[in-house]
């Protein structure tokens, strides 16, 4: 794959799906402080949760996308966000009523499976090579790359985005 080409050689498109968006993002986000990560650049910086899992992935094939994928966007603006948000609404009437916190956990597995699908929207996305273009030589800092232009402007967030690097290949 040259530098301007999105399509991807059969070895790299192999080594993609051997290792599904899905597993990576699981394992990912579970590691110590990569939640507490992506929330807070999430919610204080902008950057979708699933944005940064998806560029880890990508990053750590040696490969950069361009832009956040538009119907991705969307579906996460107008399916997740919504069901996150009523999640987030409920959390303290869920503590004093049986049927809200019922509620509350159904709204939860919803925006779980909305994250799913967009993830892999994003796979079958890369796995197309829409604008995906190889890491330079020497690669650019793992943070710039999952930032993708966001000016961050608080300590904290660059903190997450330490967080989260490190965690993608801990050393």
């Amino acid at each position: 794959m040259s530098a301007d080409s999105t399509e991807l050689s059969p070895t790299l498109r192999a080594r993609l799906a051997d290792d599904p968006l899905w597993d990576f993002a699981l394992d990912l986000y579970a590691r110590p402080g990569v939640e507490a990560a992506c929330l807070r650049l999430q919610d204080e910086a902008g950057l979708e949760a699933l944005e940064l899992l998806w560029r880890a992935w990508l990053y750590r094939h040696g490969l950069a996308a361009g832009p956040f994928p538009e119907a991705v966007r969307r579906w996460q603006a107008e399916i997740t966000a919504p069901l996150r948000r009523l999640r987030r609404d409920l959390k303290a009437e869920a503590e004093a009523r049986a049927g809200v916190a019922a509620l509350r956990e159904r709204l939860k597995v919803a925006e779980l499976e909305a994250e799913r699908e967009a993830l892999s929207r994003l796979a079958a996305h890369s796995l197309a090579g829409h604008g995906l273009r190889p890491l330079s030589s020497p690669p650019p800092a793992c943070r710039e790359v999952l930032a993708h232009g966001t000016q961050l402007l608080k300590k904290s967030h660059f903190l997450a985005l330490e967080t989260l690097a490190g965690q993608l290949d801990p050393s």
